[in-house]
């Protein structure tokens, strides 16, 4: 477990220059901690799995509850003001940004916090909220709240977020290894230019028409 923690934290900062600065990294921490503190809980260990997930807390600034379920390559970018809630459900090579929230909604039992697939990246103080599905390769950009599903290969952006398709050559790559918070398909600049050129069709028309009414 320990090789592919570094291997992952390796991978996914350009910024890091040797083995030993992993051991600096909260998120390594983080999932550590996790791994054992969800051992504990899935043996009804409840108050020894929330010890040491508070404990985590503490020391890292990153909040994830015993309960959640996390796969391979996971990464949080900095990591400070994380929030990972109980029932939520993580895939493989997702990557957080700093301040994220994968919470819940209301004070109902069961299914209440996201679902990730794999190859996710969410962005910087993005909240997803509720018991929806982020669909593999899926990007949230950073700041937006989601509250409705996001089917794979698409971009969510905004409050509330709106959903678009990616570009061919975001598809080409995997979403959580290009380490882009930027360039993100953007589904309001995309309907305006939609708009812009159905405009333009339009003023075609009505200028062909208005030649044939003079003739």
């Amino acid at each position: 477990m320990l090789k592919e923690l570094v291997k992952v934290v390796k991978e996914k900062d350009p910024a890091i220059k040797g083995n030993m600065e992993v051991l600096l990294y909260p998120s390594f921490w983080a999932t550590i901690s996790h791994r054992i503190a969800h051992h504990f809980y899935k043996r009804k260990h409840y108050f020894i799995a929330r010890l040491i997930s508070q404990i985590s807390r503490f020391l890292t600034g990153i909040e994830i509850h015993p309960g959640a379920k996390i796969g391979k390559g996971f990464f949080i970018d900095h990591g400070m003001g994380v929030v990972i809630g109980e029932t939520c459900e993580i895939g493989d090579n997702v990557l957080l940004y700093q301040g994220v929230t994968l919470g819940g909604t209301g004070k109902g039992s069961g299914k209440r916090h996201p679902t990730l697939g794999n190859n996710v990246m969410v962005g910087a103080g993005a909240k997803v909220l509720g018991p929806v599905n982020i669909g593999d390769n899926a990007k949230i950009g950073g700041g937006s709240v989601v509250v409705k599903d996001v089917p794979e290969y698409m971009t969510a952006v905004g409050v509330p977020a709106r959903c678009t398709a990616q570009e061919e050559e975001e598809k080409k790559q995997k979403t959580s290894d290009v380490l882009d918070q930027l360039k993100l398909s953007d589904p309001v600049s995309r309907d305006l230019r939609d708009i812009s050129e159905r405009i333009k069709v339009i003023e075609k028309i009505l200028l062909q028409s208005d030649k044939n009414n003079v003739q």
